[in-house]
């Protein structure tokens, strides 16, 4: 029988790493198909990003738990939206948001990636982080990006955070973005783009 680690442990594994909520305990997703961020790399992310923030918009497209959009808020976003297809998920996402009381400064909506980027793309919304972390089985990173960049969702100078796999090696250079950073943590890696202009 195969044991679902998350479930047997609960809430300890995940929490708020820094900011406003430091140390709030998250609910993981229940089931095995939902992969969490570790502490570890969640701190090494932001430290790489920010670590903090001075307000901005972030955009948490495989949302799972909602734990990268939670930290970003955390840390001084004002405004997140997370995204996730699954309906576990998006009940996980509501309930680590009311745990912080983050209300009032989050969205959330279930839907999958590719018509999630065009119903933002009609409401005219322009993001300075991007969280990328989808199922490590399925990741389509760079077209994602490419659809990101042809519809200007990211702002000059904004960020696109992509966790993946650490055998998985992506370009330099999508569309307008360019890679500022990359780093591996055992069998994950993060890769970071920066919009750098309108060319």
């Amino acid at each position: 029988m195969k044991i679902d680690f998350r479930e047997k442990c609960g809430d300890i594994l995940m929490r708020v790493v820094s900011g406003i909520c430091k140390g709030r305990p998250l609910k993981a997703v229940p089931g095995i198909t939902t992969r969490p961020t570790t502490d570890k790399v969640k701190e090494a992310l932001f430290n790489m990003i920010g670590p903090y923030f001075e307000g901005g918009i972030g955009l948490d497209l495989f949302a799972g738990s909602g734990g990268l959009g939670l930290e970003a808020l955390s840390r001084g976003l004002e405004k997140v939206i997370f995204i996730d297809r699954e309906p576990k998920a998006i009940q996980t996402i509501y309930e680590n948001i009311k745990s912080c009381k983050f209300e009032e400064y989050a969205e959330v909506y279930r839907n999958d990636a590719d018509r999630a980027i065009k119903a933002l793309i009609k409401r005219n919304f322009s993001f300075d982080y991007l969280f990328l972390d989808p199922p490590y089985k399925k990741q389509q990173l760079v077209s994602l990006m490419e659809k990101v960049d042809n519809h200007g969702l990211v702002k000059i100078d904004g960020i696109v955070v992509c966790e993946h796999s650490f055998d998985v090696e992506l370009p330099q250079a999508v569309g307008r973005f360019t890679q500022i950073k990359h780093e591996k943590y055992g069998m994950i890696a993060v890769t970071i783009y920066e919009r750098r202009s309108n060319l």
